[in-house]
């Protein structure tokens, strides 16, 4: 008997769950195209714009993060945006976290679809068992009256209950696998995305306690200057009275 065979003979049921999976796969290779970490966290990308952001160069990182477009390209953007707008250390976080949490919606959608074959297909498969159950116990009261009541009348019946009960478990289990697989992916790439998101957030607050610093120098030079053009201009004075007085 081949698998055509057993297929038909599982019931409509086998049906549901042959479509289930093929939901199931076509969703987890979407997931996995779209959760590629050149696509998510390219890491050449996010080193580069590191190095811009050392030189202060931001604009032009601002720039190249609107042009990438990846997840961690987005949280960057956030950051650097608000950064311009002059806003703390607690502004660009506070930016940053709320992109990040569409980011981290947008990378889970769709993965509870392959969780929910996972978990329905083995249910399909005991309701598969269940009907087919019901009907071998019909059979036999069948056959118990017309008195044909023989071990086959058990055996075969029972078999061909467990079909969907064996195919639905042998969906399931990679599905559970292939769920599982997602959910951990997700998982490394937000923490990864995370740190390199709050890495940016301290070099842009270290460029502004060097602004801040920078700007305190050059106002306490220019208050020295204004001092020391005061005590000229008073000395200049004090020496013109003395020549008039003499």
């Amino acid at each position: 008997m081949d698998l055509a065979d057993l297929f038909e003979q599982g019931g409509p049921l086998m049906w549901g769950i042959l479509l289930a999976s093929i939901v199931g796969v076509a969703v987890f290779l979407e997931r996995l195209w779209s959760l590629q970490r050149a696509r998510v966290l390219p890491r050449p990308f996010v080193d580069r714009i590191r190095g811009l952001v050392s030189k202060r160069k931001t604009s032009e990182a601002l720039l190249l993060c609107e042009e990438n477009g990846s997840s961690i390209a987005l949280l960057m953007a956030a950051a650097l945006r608000t950064h311009e707008y002059g806003k703390t250390r607690a502004g660009i976080k506070e930016a940053v976290e709320e992109v990040g949490n569409r980011e981290v919606a947008h990378m889970d959608r769709n993965v509870e679809i392959v969780g929910t074959v996972a978990s329905i297909t083995p249910l399909m498969g005991l309701l598969g068992t269940v009907i087919g159950m019901i009907s071998v116990f019909q059979n036999f009261v069948e056959s118990y009256k017309s008195g044909m009541v023989g071990p086959d009348t058990f055996a075969e019946g029972i078999w061909q209950a467990l079909i969907t009960t064996a195919f639905g478990l042998t969906v399931a289990i990679p599905m559970l696998l292939a769920y599982k697989f997602l959910q951990g992916r997700n998982d490394r790439l937000v923490v990864e995305m995370e740190e390199d998101a709050m890495g940016i957030v301290d070099l842009l607050e270290d460029a502004q306690r060097a602004d801040a610093s920078r700007n305190g120098h050059e106002d306490r030079r220019a208050r020295v200057r204004e001092v020391d053009a005061d005590d000229d201009e008073v000395k200049s004075r004090s020496e013109r009275d003395e020549e008039e007085r003499r």
